[in-house]
């Protein structure tokens, strides 16, 4: 259901070389760039959701939202793990270590929480047994 969420951006070329690092973890890449506002999409395939990053549209600086996140789904919590201290490495900042939110079972919600260089919030989450 969800095509793309877009995150700001005030600092173009150090936001795109921090997701260029982290994304390509995930094995996604640039599908799309725009040089007005520096429009840049990430992505593995177009029929998958996606993730923009720009500088707004209006002119005034990115600011982040309070309450506002980006999740991102992998397939293993080493995963989780990784990605998450890959963000840290990048130059993100942590919002909450990588571990079980909850009780272990078929559901179980595995998640770590960081931010970008510009503030933006994303987790990184598994939802299974370990």
């Amino acid at each position: 259901m969800i095509g793309y969420a877009t995150l700001g951006t005030n600092n173009s070329e150090k936001a795109l070389a921090f997701y260029d690092a982290l994304l390509g973890d995930l094995g996604a890449k640039r599908v799309m760039e725009f040089e007005q506002n520096n429009f840049t999409m990430y992505g593995v395939a177009f029929d998958k959701p996606m993730l923009a990053v720009t500088r707004p549209y209006d002119g005034k600086p990115a600011t982040i939202g309070n309450g506002g996140m980006v999740a991102l789904v992998v397939d293993e919590r080493a995963k989780v793990d990784a990605l998450h201290a890959r963000a840290l490495e990048l130059g993100g900042t942590c919002e909450g270590k990588p571990g079980l939110r909850g009780e272990e079972g078929p559901q179980a919600f595995y998640g770590a929480y960081f931010r970008d260089l510009d503030g933006n919030k994303l987790c990184a989450f598994r939802v299974g047994p370990a």
